[in-house]
């Protein structure tokens, strides 16, 4: 063993001998040989520092590249990082803009139904904002979990107190709604009550309207249902009851009889069978002619057979007439309320004495008055209600 290693370590000393062999240099300058002896131990220090400056340089690079691949991991990093704060600060801002859209739409919405509360029912703002966004019961809180703006807010829960307002707000619409329905039902069976149809008078009256096209400001989409329900709803009752004050209930005089009915009769000048138009009423001579219903003049003078006449319209085809008139107390384009006088009891045009002859005219066609003049008192009751909620309308501007 000892043997075989110092051959080996022989070995080795003999191929370094080989490998660095002393080395001479000759130099000739001038006719002088110079030589430079280079020994086998400069050698191998000059080789081990060539070698500590190659490991050296190669560890350098090294670390370079190590570096840069950390660099660019860690701008990698950073730039992953930057994209996740910046998503998130889309969601803030989207969750920001949707909460914002929210509440301008709950706010238009409010406005919307307190204007609409006010023009039909004449209640103050605050008493209204009150009910509308009154104490929550179960039914809106129900509603406000499954219900509600669900896609504008469904990432924003921050918006959860706006949406229980929003259920709220369509609940009160529900019942509001509802409440309304039954009033215009109501005013529906008023104007059967006279004979008349209440949905041709309601139609009348909504072909009177226009103006240019404004999107609907409140939500994004369409009106909610329940709005829209309430606004149609309402919509109707305006219709119906504007069409229910319209209707001649109050009587174009004082006396307390009649003496001819509505339908056919005996002619009283020549003893024929004839059709009376109208309903005749004895008085003094100069006794007041009162309007039956709010209307506007739109006739003052005479007509055949008629002597002296009073014509008034009171809108969806409804005019009265009162005749045989001794003077007027009305003009043209005058507007006057039930129980205005309009003119004077005589014996004008073709009469045989001192009365009124009163008329209820639907687009031209005489209908019989007496189911104007003999209201039921509930019936009445319901047109007074609808006169005093458009009175209030009026007087708010």
């Amino acid at each position: 063993m000892p043997q075989r290693s110092k051959k080996g370590r022989i070995s080795f000393r003999e191929r370094l001998a080989a490998f660095c062999p002393e080395r001479e240099i000759f130099l000739r300058s001038g006719g002088q040989v110079k030589f430079i002896r280079i020994s086998r131990r400069l050698q191998l220090c000059a080789a081990g520092a060539l070698s500590i400056v190659l490991i050296g340089w190669a560890a350098l690079t090294i670390a370079m590249v190590a570096g840069s691949a950390a660099v660019a991991h860690d701008r990698a990093v950073l730039a992953q990082q930057g994209k996740t704060v910046a998503s998130k600060a889309s969601k803030v801002e989207h969750y920001r803009k949707s909460v914002e859209e929210l509440t301008q739409d709950l706010e238009e919405r409010q406005d919307f139904m307190d204007d609409l509360y006010r023009t039909h029912f004449g209640a103050e703002g605050g008493a209204l904002s009150a009910r509308v966004i009154g104490s929550p019961d179960a039914e809106t809180k129900k509603d406000a979990e499954q219900g509600g703006p669900a896609t504008k807010t469904s990432m924003a829960p921050e918006a959860a107190p706006l949406m229980k307002i929003d259920a709220r707000q369509r609940h009160f619409a529900l019942l509001l709604a509802t409440a309304v329905e039954r009033r215009a039902d109501k005013a529906a069976a008023a104007i059967r009550s006279f004979g008349l149809n209440p949905e041709s008078l309601s139609r009348n009256a909504a072909r009177a309207q226009g103006g240019p096209f404004v999107p609907w400001p409140g939500e994004r989409e369409d009106m909610p249902r329940e709005l829209a329900r309430l606004a149609s709803a309402l919509s109707r009752l305006e219709f119906l009851e504007s069409g229910l004050i319209a209707i001649p209930s109050g009587k174009p005089t004082t006396a307390p009889m009649e003496t001819s009915s509505y339908g056919y009769r005996r002619d009283p000048f020549n003893g024929h069978a004839a059709f009376h138009a109208g309903m005749d009423f004895p008085g003094r001579h100069g006794q007041p002619i009162l309007a039956a219903a709010k209307g506007k003049v739109v006739y003052v003078g005479q007509r055949q057979g008629y002597g002296n006449v009073v014509e008034v319209e009171h809108g969806n085809g409804l005019m009265t007439r009162y005749a045989h008139l001794s003077g007027f107390s009305s003009r043209v384009g005058q507007t006057v309320a039930r129980g205005d006088a309009i003119g004077r009891m005589g014996s004008t045009g073709r009469s045989t004495g001192t009365h009124l002859h009163f008329e209820v005219r639907i687009d031209g066609q005489p209908i019989n008055p007496r189911r104007f003049l003999e209201a039921r008192q509930d019936v009445l009751q319901i047109q007074q209600i609808a006169k005093a909620r458009f009175a209030g309308i009026g007087n708010r501007g």
